[in-house]
């Protein structure tokens, strides 16, 4: 759709088109040439436009539990964003990779062929940074990086990858693994260069630094289950395991939360002058009778009622009664 003239502009333009300054069959002609495109019949494009808006919609989810998760992890701020989603050929993308570069060589089961995670040396060296406990800056000089820094590195980025579950889980319960990680994008030939790809290109904001996080996944990995990165399908997947799917997911993590439990042996009361002279080898008597039950609290609640033991020959409690909320 053209620019909207106004009236001043239009009124020039009939005023021109009736003196001759301006030719309509030409106008009409160049307008006409602005919609042909080129098209490479060597290169045909294997992702269509709706492929390529539901690969953005899934990794805008995963931007935002990336975002969650650096934050809390390096205890700064921090910042993804999608910047770009393209379909492109494979040598295109390992042209534009700098030396040294951080690929990680990623299988995706049960996605058949791996994929690659590459990471801008400046991110990664601000990441190293922080978690060394640095303010997360980044070198001043380009250079590689130690067995220990790999280390690092190879970590964060597994559990980077572990977050890509939840968003890819409307297309296929995928498993993310780390195979290895390469510096030089030689050693990352996977397929032909002239396979296409969809390059999923990050923004990533350490503290002041920032830099480009590459997701690079082949057309082959993808093409069984193209039909499921159907905008409309996804989206009415989406819609209808909303309910059903979020309290399965609150359900379960709710279930993986750690809480503390903890059991009261007893209470004593004492004066301020006879704790000041507690000495090692004194004896302290509770009210709770020997074979009396303890309370038990999950946190600060009051929840069960159980009897000390003896299990594997560590100590141990027998859970006797378990307390209502009303109670």
């Amino acid at each position: 759709m053209g620019d909207i003239l106004s009236q001043n502009e239009i009124d020039m333009l009939l005023q021109q088109l009736s003196t001759g300054e301006v030719d309509a069959q030409e106008y009409k002609k160049e307008t006409a040439e602005r919609k042909v495109r080129d098209h490479d019949f060597k290169r045909p494009s294997k992702f269509a436009k709706d492929h390529i808006r539901t690969l953005h919609f899934i990794h805008e989810n995963y931007a935002r539990l990336l975002t969650n998760f650096l934050s809390g992890y390096l205890r700064t701020l921090v910042q993804v964003e999608v910047q770009t989603v393209e379909a492109l050929q494979y040598s295109e993308f390992t042209n534009s990779i700098a030396n040294p570069a951080v690929l990680g060589i990623v299988e995706f089961p049960p996605m058949e062929g791996a994929i690659i995670y590459e990471m801008s040396p400046s991110i990664a060296y601000a990441l190293i940074d922080r978690i060394l406990g640095g303010k997360g800056g980044t070198m001043e000089r380009v250079r590689g990086f130690t067995e220990i820094e790999m280390a690092i590195i190879m970590r964060l980025m597994s559990q980077m990858l572990q977050l890509m579950r939840e968003p890819w889980e409307n297309v296929e319960r995928i498993r993310p693994n780390l195979d290895r990680i390469e510096t030089n994008a030689q050693f990352a030939q996977l397929m032909s260069p002239n396979e296409m790809v969809a390059l999923i290109t990050f923004v990533a904001k350490i503290g002041e630094v920032e830099g480009l996080i590459n997701l690079c996944v082949p057309h082959m990995v993808l093409e069984p289950y193209m039909s499921k990165l159907s905008t409309k399908l996804w989206f009415t997947m989406v819609e209808k395991g909303t309910n059903e799917g979020n309290q399965f997911a609150m359900e379960s993590r709710i279930e993986q939360s750690s809480v503390t439990l903890k059991a009261i042996l007893g209470n004593s009361r004492l004066t301020v002058g006879e704790f000041l002279m507690l000495q090692p080898g004194d004896v302290l008597q509770l009210d709770t009778p020997v074979e009396g039950e303890l309370d038990v609290l999950v946190g600060e609640l009051h929840k069960f009622r159980a009897k000390p033991g003896v299990r594997n020959k560590k100590v141990a409690l027998k859970i006797t009664e378990v307390r209502k909320e009303d109670e």
